[in-house]
């Protein structure tokens, strides 16, 4: 810009001696006047420089901070004395680098490591073992921990069959009925006899037992009801549930597969639930008229998944149907008299395949009953004689097929037989008289048309094809011990059948090939009917023809 200037300073080693333009202040840019100036005379105005050269650097190196890690004991405050002063004093000291700082702080990981945790105090303890939360993972965990313990592979298993071949067993039993495992515990188990079985219609590997109170415990509770898994090889029991009265009957509650119900030796119905982590009843029903005053070995769930009863029945010949929601009072309840006079000392009870309103009872005489429950006809209905003892056990026809069998029964008693009885006739088809003991129990296959099981006192289960023989059972096999067998129960697969003995342990035996039907099975077995019926009218011919003579 014209009127101003810019003052330069240059070395006056450059320019020795020089012609230095200027102009003052107000002067035009013409107005130019050259000056000759000596070099000393620059050199007294100029600023001095010094003179750069190389420094002496000094580097220093400091350590980085040291990470400390610390173990998962180490987290837990080891001195509720120290103060949260000291502990930040200890995080802000860095190592000072070398091998002393780390053999400092390994010397002080050490001692941190070696201090013992705060122990909880027994009050603190308590408070824990009896949460809510704890018992919930106790008791879940524990049956995992288990399983996990109990299962483990054969490999010495041989594929060909040999080992079969070279076991010796009961040959009558073959490869049709073979051992499989034991479901026994020494506290609970010990010593109790079983009551009753039933398997779980949603959990087909589930089965649940009742059993007797054990005289040699007495501070034990009386009635006591476990429920068994078939699919982990443990050996104890996946639910322990018990009572003050010894469970006589058990049953799971269909289409509540979390409730199991149990009849009592007292008459009270229980009801327990495996959601709980309680093993006592979470419903019980009143000792009162309206219910149930003595033992009650008879517990069936009847009816569809949107309508359905409870029907227990007790041996005074008192019948209640509840609903499972309430046990207070039972929706419906009548006595089983017959005649109206004569009390019916029910001993077991069951229905037809697909029928919630009739049914059959054994009772303690030795008379077996049919009846209903609704209708002009509610009540006793046709007497049924034949046994010689008290009725043991009653089950109806299960299998369902192309035929329909489902007004065929048979029962168990006292007087050594088991007997074959239709509901369209009072008299028995036939009797089955092969055993040397009482007769506990029987039960029809429920996939196999001619197919049952009974067990005896000497601790025998047979199993009769009718299609193959009437006379002797097809297989036959003792349980160790000769203990006597009070119950048998097939699974609903009617692959394996379950027997309890009177030490409290419980039998699983696979049926094999002999309990798969074949295709003409169900037309085989009403040819078998038909000649049971004409055998048994011949024998009542030769009968009434030894008395007319």
């Amino acid at each position: 810009m014209l009127g101003s200037f810019q003052k330069v300073w240059y070395p006056i080693s450059t320019f020795p001696l020089c012609e230095v333009p200027f102009m003052t202040l107000g002067a035009s840019p013409g107005d130019v006047t050259h000056l000759t100036t000596p070099a000393f005379s620059v050199r007294k105005t100029r600023r001095r420089l010094h003179k750069l050269g190389v420094s002496k650097i000094t580097q220093v190196d400091f350590l980085p901070r040291e990470v400390v890690s610390y173990s998962k004991e180490t987290q837990t405050p080891l001195a509720t004395h120290q103060s949260e002063e000291d502990e930040d004093d200890e995080e802000m000291v860095e190592p000072k680098g070398g091998q002393d700082s780390e053999q400092e702080n390994e010397d002080k990981k050490q001692e941190v490591k070696e201090a013992p945790p705060r122990e909880l105090t027994e009050e603190e303890k308590q408070q824990i073992l009896h949460s809510e939360e704890f018992l919930i993972f106790f008791d879940r965990t524990i049956r995992v921990i288990e399983r996990a313990l109990a299962e483990d592979s054969d490999i010495f298993f041989d594929y060909s069959g040999r080992e079969l071949e070279e076991k010796d067993g009961d040959v009558q039993a073959g490869a049709n009925l073979s051992f499989n495992r034991q479901f026994y515990d020494e506290h609970w188990s010990k010593h109790r006899v079983v009551t009753c079985m039933d398997w779980s219609l949603q959990y087909p590997e589930l089965m649940v037992a009742s059993y007797n109170n054990n005289e040699d415990a007495p501070h034990e509770p009386d009635g006591v009801a476990l429920v068994w898994n078939m699919k982990f090889k443990k050996t104890t029991p996946e639910y322990v549930f018990h009572c003050q009265s010894s469970v006589m009957s058990v049953c799971f509650a269909r289409f509540h597969p979390n409730l199991v119900v149990g009849g009592t030796y007292s008459g009270q119905i229980v009801l327990w639930d495996n959601r709980s982590h309680r093993r006592t009843p979470v419903q019980r029903t009143p000792l009162s008229a309206a219910a149930h005053t003595h033992p009650v070995y008879c517990v069936n769930v009847v009816g569809t998944q949107n309508a359905h009863n409870l029907i227990t029945v007790s041996t005074d010949g008192k019948m209640c149907s509840w609903s499972l929601d309430m046990l207070s009072t039972p929706q419906e309840s009548m006595e089983l008299v017959y005649n109206k006079s004569k009390p019916v000392a029910v001993t077991g009870m069951a229905f037809p395949t697909g029928d919630v309103n009739n049914f059959v009872v054994g009772s303690e005489e030795g008379t077996v009953y049919t009846a209903c429950r609704h209708g002009s006809k509610a009540g006793i209905g046709e007497v049924f004689e034949g046994h010689q003892g008290p009725v043991t056990g009653i089950n109806c026809h299960m299998a369902v097929g192309p035929i329909d069998f489902s007004h065929l029964f048979v029962t168990s008693s006292f007087d050594w037989t088991v007997k074959l009885w239709t509901t369209k006739h009072n008299k028995p088809l036939y009797s089955f008289e092969d055993n040397a003991d009482y007769v506990y129990d029987v039960m029809w296959s429920p996939v196999h048309p001619a197919l049952f099981a009974c067990v005896d006192g000497m601790g025998r289960l047979d199993l009769w094809n009718l299609n193959n023989d009437t006379e002797v059972p097809t297989a036959s096999v003792a349980v160790e011990g000769a203990s006597a067998l009070n119950r048998a129960r097939w699974a609903h697969g009617g692959k394996e059948v379950a027997v309890g003995d009177s030490e409290g342990r419980i039998w699983i035996y696979d049926v094999g090939e002999l309990a798969v039907p074949h295709n003409d099975e169900w037309t085989r077995f009403a040819r078998t009917l038909v000649e049971i019926r004409a055998n048994r009218a011949d024998s009542e011919e030769e009968g009434t023809v030894e008395l007319s003579a």
